[in-house]
């Protein structure tokens, strides 16, 4: 088969959620699968460590798809007209982003549908263009395939979509995570925090991820507990700093205990978790949630959402407050720091789990979606 890929997220030193999505999956896909011919679709000059086997053909197809204008001349106009001169028997877009233009069968990957639920964290024009498009690509697509459970049945309730035309397909964790040893806690501590302990939040820095709750949960913490010295750090980029999100921050008590690195390489990040007293994500809407799965293969405890898609993935391993409740964060980040048997408990259960959370499953699992959209699309 000649099988067209949306790789556009694919960028070198750049890859954050969906990109990371879309390097492991197709990575492992490719590689597996050495009968079927593959032609990754980039919108810009594109990085050959991308290019993951010799049955794979690279594509350059302008315009360079970053703007809701371009997303629709990109997907609409050359997508069609590429499709149509490689003779694609199937496309594959991993990041909800179909083509209505085009009748080559489409397996569609929606991760979440936050703007529907939280509109109001999103620039205007990209919220009008998910709200408008992205229903018409769940109809339009052969087959969707999502990274939970709770984001398969919001998207039938949204949209309508028939839950037998949906798959899950949970995401993994890069395997670069594991626990380091405790010099290299040692030493990550006396770089971020002058050698004190520390919680550790991951992620873009934008106001679903709640960090206005998250500074005043850990102002509560360290208000209460005098004698802890225990710090903050924030590890992403200032993806929509929001007025309510710098005016948190500045009203902390304890704003100087707070350390933003922004983005991290990837050995930095996995040290920066590892080194850590507990993961805190607080987020208020998650379609999965990759940094508790990472998290858990770090070897640190987690405290995360009772929202949304959270409980689902983290399971009974970690701890599970509303993100709405500071008291009850702040609480969280007691039980952690005084009970030891705890935290051990939780690393352990953390330990067990995040065996149902790989790529290659996650590979695989997608590989079946496809399969399953050529046999319908036969029918």
């Amino acid at each position: 088969m000649r099988i067209a890929v949306n790789t556009r997220l694919l960028i070198k030193n750049q890859l954050e959620g969906i990109g990371w999505f879309t390097y492991e999956t197709l990575k492992r896909i490719v590689t597996n699968h050495p009968e079927h011919e593959f032609f990754f679709i980039f919108d810009r000059a594109y990085d050959p460590q991308f290019i993951f086997s010799k049955n794979v053909t690279p594509i350059v197809v302008g315009p360079p798809a970053r703007h809701p204008l371009l997303f629709i001349l990109w997907f609409e106009l050359s997508i069609p007209h590429i499709l149509k001169k490689i003779k694609a028997d199937a496309f594959i877009s991993p990041d909800a982003y179909g083509s209505l233009s085009t009748k080559v069968p489409t397996l569609l990957v929606i991760h979440d549908l936050n703007f529907e639920h939280y509109p109001q964290y999103i620039p205007r024009l990209a919220r009008w263009h998910y709200q408008y498009f992205t229903a018409r690509f769940a109809k339009k697509a052969k087959r969707i395939a999502t990274v939970s459970e709770y984001s398969k049945s919001d998207i039938v309730t949204q949209y309508g979509i028939d839950p037998e035309k949906i798959d899950v397909t949970y995401n993994g964790a890069n395997q670069h995570f594991s626990p380091i040893s405790e010099a290299d806690q040692v030493k990550i501590k006396k770089e971020l925090t002058s050698g004190h302990d520390y919680f550790v939040f991951i992620g873009a820095l934008n106001p679903r991820k709640n960090l206005t709750n998250l500074f005043k949960a850990f102002d509560v913490f360290r208000i209460n507990n005098p004698s802890v010295q225990t710090r903050l750090v924030v590890v992403g980029e200032k993806m929509y700093w929001t007025d309510d999100i710098k005016n948190s921050y500045l009203k902390m008590t304890h704003k100087s205990q707070v350390v933003f690195t922004g983005r991290l390489n990837l050995d930095k990040l996995v040290a920066v978790t590892g080194a850590a007293k507990a993961l805190v994500y607080v987020s208020i809407f998650e379609g999965f949630g990759i940094p508790i799965v990472e998290s858990f293969y770090a070897g640190i405890p987690v405290i995360t959402s009772t929202t949304t898609s959270m409980p689902e993935i983290a399971g009974d391993a970690a701890l599970l407050v509303d993100p709405f409740n500071i008291n009850q964060i702040a609480e969280a980040m007691e039980k952690i720091t005084f009970d030891k048997q705890l935290a051990l408990s939780l690393i352990e259960r953390g330990r067990k789990r995040r065996h149902l959370f790989t790529w290659d499953n996650t590979a695989d699992q997608l590989w079946n979606s496809f399969q399953k959209m050529i046999k319908d699309s036969i029918k």
